[in-house]
């Protein structure tokens, strides 16, 4: 079926093989000439490095791209014009020119009132929108004051435990003038209740805030695996969001379809584009199985990328990722909408790219990592601080973040002109390659049956731990030069961290002591009754959730009682 996709709308990616490729590679007689003349004689004087001239992903890369790396190729249909099918060059015609990407840091540590102070301190300084990080327990649905909670509570993210704690977390932050993202997946359908409950309290309206659930539940089985839930009734929650969304929040993203995890788990880029892409065709399916219209859900869907360290595969990838998204809505879903076809993403740059050695090397790479990003085509980004290969960054190392986005914005001169690599021999010939090779990713998980069954059968985990593992050998080797890890190590100083004690779970322990003494605790099992009857048949389970929400129930009893309808997941071993 994806062949029939790609091959109908752009027949030069017909999937041959490299070989195949490189014997129809025919160079003019000038690139000949310049092959004979000039760089025969160079070679024979000084010859090349004895370098790996591939990209990260292992992908090789030609000495000089040309005309003849496009035989097929037609500006017109492959490339087009920003704004327009198949959105190569960009999903907005003025591009940066009209409106500059969201700055979008990820925040978040200790308990509310400590994340509450950094964004708005990032608010000050300009950013333009938030992003919520949860501590572990939140986002495996505990509460803080739960047995696997201890030694946990507020090191990686924010301690969200209930209603309460989230009206902390957006104390004096007016909800409907700021867009929220919020990274959280197993537990997202409660956390969203949350913020909602806290919008409305606000006074704001719920059908103009505007934000981003993550609510990936698929790349939690491929990558991350903070999973609660089987898939096929954590499918059912996710499904939930969206036809709650589509009825009571139409300008709220209900799921960021994240590559970015599956990036950080070892994947190539290649991998990452044709898994994220793929679980976002099994999102769509599965909302047109509850009767959701295409053109109703889909506009809502975005997607969330990885910038990692090479820095035209990064660009190629994205903007080989907007055409497959726009000839897999168009060809195989028959949507009708343009913002159906046009494929949203937010980026962050790569954290597995940051090393604990030299952190201040990590400025340059997050820097070069942006760059990508915007030359790409973002709609939002977030841009790693230097420390977080230690620990959750300080205010001073989240402050250079920013101003890395800052600088990009308006010093660079990149925002100037939409995707002013556009038409480059060799991008162009990369974004071909990273398409090609996506769309094989996508029919093989078709033919074994779509994204669960493949989850299932642990194909996406196996591929991608043999990346993985293909690129920790080519650096052991230092096939791959990794800067002050594995080549140009020196001394150094130690780097101040931000460090979280156990006074937050202390704190945390006493809040929701004080909480459930205070509540209704009788109306708090009604709803929670009342949401268990609901998960155990077909209804919609989110208006349940909220009204368990609004009577202060916690993160940890709502998860729960969904636990004891559905089970757990354990997940297959890798064989």
């Amino acid at each position: 079926m994806a062949e029939k996709i790609g091959e109908k709308i752009a027949d030069p990616l017909k999937r041959n093989s490299a070989a195949e490729r490189e014997a129809r590679r025919s160079p003019s007689k000038a690139e000949r000439d310049w092959e004979e003349k000039t760089l025969k004689p160079t070679l024979e004087k000084s010859p090349e490095r004895p370098a790996d001239f591939t990209t990260v992903s292992s992908y090789p890369i030609r000495r000089l791209y040309t005309e003849a790396d496009l035989p097929d190729w037609n500006p017109e249909r492959d490339l087009g014009y920003p704004g327009e099918p198949p959105y190569t060059r960009g999903i907005h015609s003025t591009m940066y020119r009209g409106r500059l990407w969201t700055m979008r840091q990820f925040a978040g540590f200790g308990a509310a009132e400590d994340t509450n102070r950094r964004f708005r301190y990032l608010l000050s300084q300009g950013q333009t929108g938030l992003s919520v990080a949860f501590d572990l327990p939140t986002l495996m649905g505990y509460d803080s004051d739960h047995a696997l909670s201890e030694g946990e509570v507020g090191k990686c993210g924010v301690a969200i435990s209930s209603l309460a704690d989230m009206e902390t977390l957006f104390d004096k932050i007016p909800l409907s003038d700021v867009t929220t993202s919020m990274t959280i997946n197993s537990p997202a359908s409660v956390i969203w209740a949350m913020y909602l409950a806290v919008a409305e309290k606000q006074g704001a309206d719920w059908r103009k805030i505007s934000g981003t659930l993550q609510n990936d539940i698929l790349k939690e089985y491929i990558a991350q695996k903070e999973y609660i839930y089987p898939p096929e009734p954590s499918m059912r929650l996710v499904i939930d969001t969206f036809e709650f969304g589509t009825k009571h929040t139409p300008r709220f993203n209900p799921i960021s379809v994240s590559g970015y995890h599956i990036r950080e788990a070892g994947s190539t880029a290649i991998q990452e584009a044709a898994f994220t892409l793929r679980d976002g065709i099994e999102y769509v399916e599965w909302g047109i199985r509850r009767g959701l219209e295409v053109d109703e859900f889909v506009p809502r869907l975005s997607f969330f990328f990885n910038a990692h360290n090479d820095f035209f595969e990064e660009i190629a990838k994205y903007r080989a990722a907007r055409r497959i998204w726009y000839k897999t809505m168009r060809e195989r879903f028959g949507a009708k909408s343009p913002r159906s076809w046009a494929l949203r993403f937010h980026t962050q740059t790569a954290g597995c790219s940051l090393t604990a050695q030299q952190p201040y090397n990590n400025v340059v790479r997050t820097a070069l990592q942006a760059l990508a990003a915007v030359l790409g085509g973002t709609q939002s980004l977030h841009t790693n601080s230097l420390d977080e290969a230690w620990a959750l960054p300080t205010e001073f190392a989240a402050t250079v973040a920013l101003r890395t986005q800052q600088i990009i914005a308006h010093e660079s001169g990149v925002t100037n002109t939409a995707d002013p690599l556009g038409g480059s021999y060799f991008v162009e010939t990369l974004t071909n390659e990273i398409e090609r090779g996506a769309w094989d990713y996508i029919e093989k998980i078709d033919a074994l049956g779509g994204m669960v069954p493949a989850i299932e059968r642990a194909y996406p985990q196996r591929e991608i731990a043999e990346a993985a593992y293909r690129y920790q050998v080519a650096v052991d080797r230092k096939d791959k030069i990794i800067v002050g890890v594995n080549d140009y190590v020196a001394q150094e100083k130690p780097l101040d961290i931000l460090q979280i004690d156990e006074t937050v779970a202390e704190g945390q322990t006493q809040r929701l002591r004080k909480l459930r003494a205070e509540r209704s605790n009788d109306e708090v099992a009604r709803r929670l009754a009342a949401l268990r009857k609901a998960a155990a048949g077909t209804e919609n389970t989110m208006p349940y959730i909220y009204e368990a929400v609004k009577a202060y129930a916690t993160l940890g009893e709502i998860c729960d009682t969904l636990r004891d309808v559905f089970g757990v997941y354990e997940e297959v071993a890798i064989t």
